[in-house]
């Protein structure tokens, strides 16, 4: 019998687990949840065959940590952010999305990493700029949690984990067919063009 001393992983989940890792949140996968964040570190993801066709570990690790910076220090020690599925929340998960959309727009990922949520209709109705305008209550949250996510070990992290997927990217695309994901991506233009969180 052949002996196994390595096992592939996915290299976006690589770069995702990691980052994960440096903020201190643990990654489980668990057929039983979609994506639950016990308030105790611990961030547990559906596993492979529980998840749709353009989800993405990465993705999923990439919209919590924009939950994360939504919420605050407050809801770091609450089960799920402090979010529950109720009408008051929803302006909370929009922001959420403007701000995953805004992060990922620096690094050509906009459409890469969208929702895969019942949210995806607004996150595709974003505006080129989702962190413009006042009509929407969600931005002004948005922007505190972009305020939070430029500064110290959140931008340093979220800074290493975009560009690395960007870079990934970059190489994926040319060879990918129009039903990968991977053929989303939009370079911005030049080597080192991506603007840092």
């Amino acid at each position: 019998m052949r002996n196994i001393e390595a096992t592939y992983e996915d290299p976006l989940a690589v770069i995702w687990s990691y980052a994960a890792n440096a903020l201190a949140i643990e990654i489980q996968r668990d057929s039983e949840v979609f994506a639950s964040w016990n308030g105790e570190g611990v961030l547990r993801i559906g596993t492979p065959e529980t998840l749709d066709p353009d989800d993405s570990l990465g993705q999923m690790i990439f919209h919590e940590i924009c939950h994360a910076l939504t919420e605050g220090i407050r809801g770091l020690s609450k089960q799920d952010w402090g979010l529950k599925n109720e009408p008051g929340h929803v302006v909370r998960e929009h922001a959420c999305l403007r701000l995953q959309a805004s992060l990922a727009d620096r690094y050509g990922l906009r459409q890469f990493f969208a929702t895969t949520t019942e949210f995806r209709a607004y996150y595709d109705s974003l505006p080129e700029d989702p962190l413009q305008g006042d009509e929407d209550p969600a931005i002004g949250i948005a922007r505190e949690a972009l305020d939070r996510a430029s500064q110290g070990l959140w931008s340093e992290v979220l800074h290493e984990a975009l560009w690395r997927t960007s870079e990934l990217a970059a190489l994926i695309a040319p060879l990918a067919s129009s039903e990968s994901l991977w053929s989303t991506f939009r370079a911005l233009g030049g080597e080192g063009s991506a603007r840092k969180v």
